[in-house]
């Protein structure tokens, strides 16, 4: 049996219950298809020593502040989880936890989302299923034959599972800098990143980088690139301080066991972490024919230049500043919806 809604918004992390919110708010019937059993999104599956590097009252989603956690300026991965899932609650979002859509296919004048459980069709879908689900790792010489241990980000857990060994992190962001340091008291590390380590200055967290996007929307203000790439939360800039997490350049090969530079440089190692970033999770939408010959999808802020019944939301600055993050991503939902809202008027 086909289930029909308004709109489906696929993806149930931060940006897909922004999203619900503003929907809920404009009196449009919708339903939020997401793919993971429990709330939380893609906070359910980061490393577990994880801080948010803005204070509570600014990581939160829109109608709904953040509490304080007691005792931590920045909010640890468990009380993030726990607000996510307090606000799905509080705002009674329709959402259908363990569907998979794995198409959205044309079916005019509406769209048919086909999913592991059944089809649905809409009048319109919001995208919002992130990038954490597609990590990149870079192309390195001799990387298949290394024989250590390799993980991403999306796979790092805890620093006890490498206890006591020589990991290489490899990553100039806020990830690489993160679990380098997290890892630095227990393993032998050696971080490596293409250029010098750009830390921003240590009284920027995400509240200030949220208005810096805010100001280059408004009045074309400095890029946070320009900058730095990374945010010193207290642990990163405790390693930092104590010496511990030296940054050296990105080696230039991989042997079975040790990393190489092109002056002769070697470093024996038993595990690569690679913290080098994620590609949007875009597949669902292949059957439209959206993207362009640079593989993009062309937008004008969240919504599909082709088809004005697709919005996506929450994937980084190219569909709304700040849009990845807590804080900002609600101010492109609250734009999705306005013109989604246009769009069933008309």
């Amino acid at each position: 049996m086909t289930r029909h809604t308004d709109v489906v918004v696929i993806g149930g992390g931060q940006a897909g219950l922004a999203a619900g919110y503003y929907l809920r708010r404009a009196g449009i019937d919708f339903t939020v298809l997401d793919a993971q059993a429990t709330p939380g999104g893609a906070w359910q599956h980061a490393w577990d020593s994880l801080h948010l590097f803005s204070p509570a009252a600014h990581s939160s989603l829109p109608g709904r502040l953040m509490p304080q956690q007691e005792g931590r300026p920045f909010p640890d991965l468990a009380h993030v989880l726990e607000y996510l899932a307090d606000y799905e609650k509080r705002y009674e979002l329709p959402i259908q936890r363990g569907v998979r859509v794995t198409g959205v296919h044309d079916a005019s004048p509406l769209l048919r989302m086909e999913t592991d459980t059944g089809a649905w069709t809409a009048r319109a879908v919001i995208s919002a299923t992130g990038t954490w689900w597609r990590p990149f790792i870079p192309a390195v010489p001799g990387r298949s034959d290394f024989h250590g241990r390799q993980h991403h980000t999306v796979e790092y857990r805890s620093p006890w599972d490498y206890a006591g060994r020589r990991v290489i992190v490899v990553g100039g962001g806020n990830s690489g800098a993160q679990i380098a340091a997290d890892l630095a008291p227990h393993a032998t590390v050696r971080w490596v990143t293409q250029r010098p380590a750009r830390y921003l200055p240590d009284e920027i967290d995400g509240r200030a980088l949220f208005e810096i996007a805010t100001q280059r929307v408004q009045s074309g203000g400095p890029r946070i690139s320009d900058l730095g790439d990374i945010v010193a939360v207290p642990p990163v800039r405790a390693a930092r301080d104590a010496g511990l997490i030296p940054d050296h350049r990105m080696f230039d090969s991989l042997t079975a066991g040790e990393a190489r530079w092109a002056d002769g440089t070697v470093w024996p190692s038993d595990a690569i972490i690679w913290c080098t970033g994620f590609r949007p999770a875009l597949s669902h939408l292949t059957p439209l024919g959206l993207r362009t010959e640079g593989g993009r999808i062309p937008t004008e802020g969240t919504r599909a230049v082709a088809d004005p019944r697709i919005h996506l939301l929450g994937y980084g600055d190219w569909t709304g500043p700040a849009s990845a993050t807590l804080i900002g991503v609600g101010r492109t939902a609250r734009e999705a919806t306005r013109e989604i809202t246009e769009l069933l008027s008309a």
